[in-house]
């Protein structure tokens, strides 16, 4: 208790200082502390047709990436690494209404817990991450998305939503969300690496499966490696769950993902192609709802797939990026689910997205961002939508 009170005291007094350069102290004991993060602000419109007409909005918000404040304190002892990480990720914008007190009625300028675990490295260079931090399933999809700098898709209609944009989130990839974990690595900055962890299981959003009684697995291995002045990564990942529809007996339904994707580091271009498939996952947000057939009393559970590929130019000395993506997400019907009349694998959903976007490192820390997307459906009435952003990202 008086080491956590010293760090406060001591963020509270150098707090000007920590806006302009990460902020690291020393402590007596030789644990350290750091507090570093980020805040971004952009400028969203949003013109989206539809069957009564076009419909404008303007909104001052939040990109995919929220604002940051993390708070990490790091040490030494019985020979192992031990840290402890603190990440508050709140966002700027009142999902359209004036007064938003963060009192749940409105999901606008929250403080979301995004992070909060301890770790605990060891001589091998391996390491064990225990507490709330990003999925493993889909990590790499999001994290090589150029848009996690930006804003990317905002969805069709939700030009004044609360929280972060989507970015590639279901035009591409199945957000991995930050979950509770206990996860193994093995040793970083190595050619080849593999994490793997037992996770907080997710009740389905379709319904009927809300238990579960034994933790979900996520995987993912990646691969890097340089042939000349070419540098690529290759990954894939992997997910399983087991649900059930009641405490005892029931029935018992399993979902399982897989995801792999590639980057490429030529010169000074930079391109990235990945995909997902999944069963039982649904689409967009995991476990969020359509995972199972016959509005969740079934046991068939629907199937999804998805991807993007992405081509970045890096001008000026790298500080400047110009960057062009496609992708699609997709839920299929399946079987039972699917309308008379229809293929066994028609698409329930099929949503797409094209992006552009500049990317300028205007100083060492600030970051100038300008984007423009079209989203569209295939689906019932195919609305589309465009979206225009510009604004601004300082990391400290």
């Amino acid at each position: 208790m008086k080491r956590l009170t010293l760090l406060l005291v001591a963020v509270a007094l150098l707090w000007p200082a920590a806006a302009n350069a990460q902020l690291t102290m020393q402590m007596s004991n030789g644990w350290s502390f750091t507090f570093a993060g980020n805040v971004n602000v952009f400028w969203v419109f949003t013109k989206q047709n539809t069957a009564a007409g076009d419909a404008s909005n303007s909104s001052i918000r939040t990109g995919l990436l929220p604002t940051f404040a993390t708070f990490e304190a790091r040490g030494k002892e019985a020979g192992m690494n031990l840290g402890v990480h603190f990440g508050f990720a709140p966002q700027i914008q009142n999902a359209g209404v004036h007064d938003n007190f963060g009192n749940g009625t409105q999901a606008g300028a929250q403080i979301d817990m995004r992070q909060v675990y301890l770790t605990i490295g060891f001589k091998d260079g391996s390491q064990i991450l225990a507490g709330r931090e990003l999925g493993l399933f889909g990590r790499q999809n999001i994290v090589q998305d150029m848009t996690l700098f930006g804003v990317g898709a905002v969805g069709i209609g939700g030009g004044q939503g609360g929280g972060t944009t989507a970015g590639r989130i279901g035009y591409g990839y199945i957000y991995p969300n930050f979950n509770a974990q206990v996860t193994y690595s093995t040793k970083g900055g190595t050619p080849a690496q593999i994490s793997i962890g037992i996770f907080q299981p997710s009740t389905l959003g379709s319904g009927t499966y809300t238990f579960t009684s034994i933790p979900r697995v996520e995987a993912e291995v990646t691969y890097n490696q340089k042939s000349g002045s070419t540098k690529y990564m290759v990954w894939a990942g992997g997910l399983w769950q087991s649900t059930k529809s009641a405490p005892t007996g029931g029935t018992s339904i399993s979902s399982f993902g897989g995801t792999a994707g590639v980057k490429v580091d030529i010169s000074d271009l930079t391109v990235v192609v990945s995909g997902y498939i999944g069963k039982g996952l649904g689409t967009g947000l995991m476990f969020s709802g359509n995972e199972v057939a016959g509005a969740g009393t079934g046991t068939e559970l629907r199937t999804s797939d998805g991807g993007y590929a992405q081509v970045m130019y890096h001008a000026n000395k790298g500080k400047t990026s110009v960057g062009a993506s496609w992708g699609f997400s997709r839920l299929k019907f399946n079987n039972t689910a699917a309308p008379a009349g229809d293929g066994t694998n028609r698409s329930l959903s099929n949503v797409y997205s094209y992006t552009g976007g500049i990317y300028h490192q205007w100083t060492k820390s600030l970051k100038l961002v300008f984007e423009g997307t079209q989203e569209a459906s295939t689906k019932g009435a195919k609305p589309k939508q465009v979206d225009v952003s510009g604004g601004f990202m300082l990391f400290f």
